[in-house]
């Protein structure tokens, strides 16, 4: 039987805020979209791994025992894996340097395209003023989007119930609710002027759950997203160029009868 070619073919991926060990991640939508990705730099950018949650109580199905194999086994098998730890597994940086079964720890990471273009690879918790002045306020925060999460799941399953598909509650409401919108304007501000002082022509990055590219000021400013709401990543051409990967959206292309299908998306 013929192998199917991998539906998401690429330079580099991006992927962040996976919050495996809640039961908000999404991770059999993960493991179809690493099965489908064929890339040459894997970039982990930050909460992966849910500590703050595992601190209160431990969640771990198989699926998400999968996750950290099959990237293991990417590693393993040639790809280039940097993970940069967030503030979810912030435990993590004290092993900046130090190589896991072929993944590398960094602080943060400088990615140079295929075009030459200079990219800052940082989690971004580190621009956060709440996260770094108020932590308390920061779990308190954490805290209430694991219950809207929770809402998030029975709302949903309630629309599957009605034939519908997959819609996010607390991504409508985020981007409804003012405040929380402001915040997202300050954080990317401070995101870009990073990257610019940092020398580079843009910054890549997670944190805040909202898959963005827009151009603040001549630097490009790049969010892959979350694997809670969106489903999404951040890949990088053959020829430099760099796209937002809706997985839920390229997975409808696959066909139905197949679980690898033919090629959705040639990056």
């Amino acid at each position: 039987m013929l192998e199917t070619a991998p539906a998401i073919r690429c330079r580099a991926a991006f992927i962040s805020d996976i919050h495996l060990g809640t039961r908000g991640c999404q991770a059999d939508l993960l493991l179809e979209f690493i099965r489908e990705l064929d890339c040459e730099t894997l970039y982990l950018v930050g909460d992966i791994v849910d500590g703050w949650k595992m601190k209160s109580g431990w969640f771990w199905p198989q699926a998400h025992n999968d996750v950290v194999q099959k990237i293991l086994r990417m590693a393993r098998k040639g790809v280039r894996v940097v993970y940069i730890p967030g503030n979810h597994d912030d435990r993590i940086r004290d092993f900046c340097g130090v190589h896991f079964g072929g993944v590398v720890v960094a602080r943060d990471a400088i990615h140079e395209a295929a075009d030459g273009k200079r990219y800052l690879v940082t989690h971004g918790d580190e621009f956060d003023g709440v996260v770094q002045h108020a932590k308390w306020l920061a779990f308190l925060g954490d805290w209430s989007y694991r219950a809207l999460l929770a809402l998030n799941t029975q709302f949903n399953h309630a629309r599957r119930m009605l034939g519908l598909g997959y819609w996010s509650l607390s991504a409508f409401l985020k981007h409804k609710v003012k405040d929380a919108v402001a915040f997202i304007d300050k954080f990317e501000a401070a995101m870009a002027e990073e990257a610019r002082r940092r020398g580079v022509q843009g910054v890549i990055c997670g944190h805040i759950h909202k898959a963005e590219m827009r151009d603040i000021g001549g630097v490009a400013y790049v969010n892959d997203g979350d694997w809670v709401e969106s489903c999404t990543a951040v890949v990088e051409r053959f020829d430099g160029a760099l796209e937002i990967v809706s997985w839920l959206e390229v997975r409808k292309a696959l066909p139905a009868s197949l679980p690898a299908g033919k090629p959705a998306l040639a990056a």
